[in-house]
């Protein structure tokens, strides 16, 4: 994960797509704006598992078994729901940058955390 954010880093860099380190309302409005822009990639990928849960209810109603429907949907669906994943992960990186946030180590202790919980 280190690569990869070290990656992304550098590529944002190099788009000119970095989160604005100048001055709070700059940061701001780039922060916001970010946000927005990985709310909408999340959205991106229900619109693929839609599409995926849609093409199985389809096939099902053609008579189609429910696993063999489900699966040609998931393998329909692969590419672009990789290709939307890829988008969340890149804005992602772009925050945990943009904070100084190594997140290999954050993952990492927040597995951690979560296997100690009580609730879990």
């Amino acid at each position: 994960m280190k690569e990869l954010q070290a990656f992304t880093k550098q590529y944002q860099k190099e788009m000119g797509w970095e989160i604005s380190k100048e001055g709070y309302e700059n940061s701001r409005s780039s922060l916001l704006n970010n946000y927005m822009l990985l709310t909408t990639e999340v959205a991106e990928v229900a619109e693929e598992l839609r599409k995926a849960f849609n093409m199985t209810n389809t096939s099902v109603q053609k008579g189609m078994d429910e696993e063999a429907a489900f699966q040609q949907a998931k393998e329909h669906i692969t590419d672009d729901i990789g290709k939307e994943l890829a988008d969340c992960i890149a804005y992602l990186m772009k925050f945990a940058n943009f904070f100084e946030i190594d997140m290999e180590e954050g993952f990492y202790a927040k597995m951690e955390e979560v296997k100690k919980r009580k609730n879990k």
